[in-house]
C-alpha cells in the first residue's frame, strides 16, 4: 500500500507555516519565482514616464538612505506643474473660498493656464500669499470662534509644500 502512494508525495503540498516568507506558495508547491521588472514598477505608462509620486519616492529614498542629509534645493519640486496639479486635485472641492472668492470649480475652468501662471510666479519668487479671510463661527456658549480661510492658490502651494516635506520628515519621525 505504501508503494502506490509514493508518486502522490510531490503532488500534495505540505502544510505552510503561519508566517511564510516572500516565496511562501511558490516554495511550498515547488514552483520557480516569477520574473519582475523592478525598474518600471512605479512608473506610469505615459510618454513622460514620470509621476509626482515617483519623484516623491526618490526624495524619500534619499532621506532614508542618509538621515544626516540636508536638502537644500526642494523648490523645483514644489513649482513643478505636475505637483501643483496633483495638489489642486487633493484639495477639498467644496471648501470655502478665501479672500479672492475663488472656488475649486472656477479655478479649474482654466486650470492649465492658472497652474502655469502660479508655477512661473513661484519659480521667479514673485508669488505672495493672499491675506486670510476671517470668519466667525458661533459656539454653543454664545461666543464666537475665529476661523481663517486661505485662498485657493495658497492651499495649492501649501499642499505641494507639505507633500515634499512629508517625504523627508516621515523618515525622521518613523
Amino acid at each position: 500500500m505504501k508503494g502506490c502512494r509514493k508518486s502522490d508525495k510531490s503532488v500534495v503540498p505540505g502544510k505552510s507555516s503561519n508566517k511564510p516568507d516572500k516565496v511562501g506558495a511558490e516554495k511550498m508547491e515547488g514552483r520557480v519565482l516569477p520574473e519582475e521588472n523592478k525598474q518600471q514598477q512605479n512608473m506610469l505608462r505615459t510618454l513622460r514616464r514620470e509621476s509626482v509620486l515617483s519623484k516623491l519616492q526618490l526624495i524619500h529614498q534619499r532621506a532614508k538612505a542618509d538621515n544626516k542629509m540636508k536638502f537644500t534645493a526642494l523648490m523645483h519640486h514644489i513649482y513643478n506643474i505636475d505637483m501643483l496639479r496633483w495638489s489642486y486635485l487633493e484639495i477639498k472641492r467644496n471648501a470655502a473660498p478665501g479672500v479672492d472668492y475663488e472656488t475649486w470649480t472656477s479655478y479649474g475652468e482654466d486650470l492649465e493656464e492658472n497652474l502655469l501662471n502660479l508655477s512661473e510666479r513661484l519659480k521667479r519668487r514673485a508669488y505672495r500669499a493672499k491675506p486670510v479671510r476671517r470668519v466667525y463661527i458661533p459656539k454653543t456658549d454664545g461666543k464666537l470662534r475665529p476661523l481663517g480661510v486661505t485662498a485657493l492658490e495658497d492651499k495649492v502651494v501649501q499642499r505641494a509644500t507639505v507633500a515634499v516635506l512629508n517625504t523627508i520628515y516621515e523618515v525622521d519621525f518613523k
